[in-house]
């Protein structure tokens, strides 16, 4: 999904306007942008964290020619996707946990 696909998505479920939704959404960014380039975080419980990891320098290969690189320190932003996110993706892993939880505690159950 791309920016006028989201758009178009978030005005039709929010009843918005398409350029008042573009308005929330870039709004929305800004916020997140600004307060990971000061360092912080950003957690939607349930759904995903992001938050700055420092990379520490390293030496790598070029590819093509095979030849040692110095790749130097950076900054990168970490996506921690959340449970009900991860579930909703993958809804049967999910269903195998439940089932894999319920049977623990009946085997519990009975030794008792």
């Amino acid at each position: 999904m791309n920016m006028k696909e989201l758009v178009e998505k978030m005005s039709k479920a929010t009843g918005e306007t398409k350029k008042r939704s573009e308005e929330i959404i870039k709004s929305f960014l800004d916020v997140v942008e600004g307060e990971l380039a000061d360092g912080g975080s950003v957690k939607l419980v349930g759904h995903f964290s992001l938050e700055v990891k420092e990379r520490k320098a390293r030496k790598g290969r070029n590819p093509q020619t095979g030849k040692e690189i110095h790749i130097p320190e950076k900054k990168a932003v970490k996506l921690s996707v959340g449970k009900a996110l991860a579930e909703k993706v993958n809804p049967a892993k999910a269903i195998e946990k439940a089932i894999e939880k319920y049977s623990k505690g009946k085997k519990k159950d009975k030794k008792k």
